[in-house]
């Protein structure tokens, strides 16, 4: 199995190519110094994990900016921080201050000569709009977790992703799923039998940062540390 072996890349977007764990850890910035946590950022973020995986399958069908407010309420009863919906409605609006790795734009450009690129992503369309200009491309589709009423991991939404591309008569052995989460990602791309690229964008770090722990078992067909590594190993299989 080579990369050349695939005509379309699904993308997850945040983690694998928003750096949506600088993007939470500044919007947490202010909350975490109200409530006087000392920790350090994987801890936080950690503990941001469990509250979203708990959010979004008590509210599965709700938006992600929505989503998000939720947890920064949940955040702040956890930590004993008075309620305050402004704050709660800043953070769920942060989206699109969320920065973009920096290999991303340029390794999506050279990407999108030689692929479809389709994003599954587990935000809503507003969040995902204020992110587009940070990506520097168009994407051939975008498919959320507003459209599908789910959030990934669950399997219905990549059921929903397959029966889209045979739609469009694209065959599930000539996509390849491209994504750093292996919990929310590559385990439901493992159960439904869809190869997937591991972005490995924490290799440098210990934990799984602002995503749950992944099932055992789960694996990947390709691994790498940036999208720019799978961009290159593009080029040198030509």
């Amino acid at each position: 199995m080579g990369l050349r072996d695939f005509d379309v890349l699904t993308f997850d977007c945040y983690g694998t190519l928003i750096d949506w764990e600088s993007g939470i850890a500044s919007a947490l910035r202010p909350l975490v110094a109200q409530a006087g946590i000392d920790a350090d950022r994987d801890t936080v973020l950690a503990i941001f994990a469990r509250e979203e995986v708990a959010q979004q399958a008590e509210t599965p069908a709700m938006a992600y900016s929505e989503v998000l407010t939720a947890v920064h309420a949940r955040l702040a009863r956890l930590w004993g921080v008075a309620p305050d919906a402004a704050a709660d409605r800043r953070f769920g609006g942060s989206v699109p201050d969320w920065p973009a790795f920096p290999d991303t734009a340029g390794a999506l450009a050279y990407l999108k000569q030689h692929f479809r690129l389709i994003v599954l992503s587990n935000v809503d369309h507003a969040s995902f709009a204020g992110s587009l200009p940070r990506l520097g491309v168009a994407f051939d589709a975008v498919y959320t977790a507003q459209d599908i009423g789910s959030y990934k991991p669950d399997p219905r939404n990549f059921r929903y992703l397959l029966d889209r591309l045979a739609e469009q008569g694209a065959a599930p052995a000539r996509v390849l799923h491209v994504a750093q989460s292996l919990f929310h990602d590559h385990a439901p791309a493992n159960a439904i039998g869809l190869a997937s690229a591991w972005i490995d964008r924490r290799h440098d770090k210990t934990g799984w940062g602002a995503t749950a722990e992944p099932p055992a078992g789960v694996r990947w067909d390709f691994r790498f540390r940036t999208l720019e590594e799978l961009a290159e190993a593009h080029r040198q299989a030509a």
